[in-house]
């Protein structure tokens, strides 16, 4: 399985942008998906998941209510709509596919977000 993330680029604060993960080389339907991100000097941290049915999501403190995340099983995609962009939201993106005891990750894609 490969992941491939695309979308990122710069916005201004308050701006919107969508990421998506596509795979290849298999299919995504029996994994929960992932985004983290990573900041200069910082850890990876998880931003959101969603199951493999669609019907778990969750999203940390700090990206909840901004961010959806999203899956279409049909185009092996998932999708992470960020809204109100604020400059602590930039970094690398990730998104990684995981069932028990595979995951994979992506090359990430960078977000930058300027005040």
């Amino acid at each position: 399985l490969q992941l491939v993330e695309s979308g990122g680029g710069l916005v201004q604060s308050g701006g919107s942008l969508t990421l998506s993960c596509a795979a290849s080389g298999n299919t995504l339907d029996d994994y929960a998906i992932g985004w983290f991100r990573q900041s200069p000097g910082k850890e990876r941290e998880i931003m959101s998941c969603i199951s493999s049915s669609s019907r778990s999501t969750n999203y940390v403190d700090s990206v909840k209510g901004r961010f959806t995340i999203s899956r279409d099983n049909a185009k092996d995609t998932v999708y992470l709509q960020m809204t109100s962009l604020k400059p602590e939201d930039t970094a690398v993106y990730y998104c990684k596919a995981f069932v028990f005891p595979r995951d994979y990750w992506g090359q990430g894609t960078q977000v930058t977000v300027s005040s």
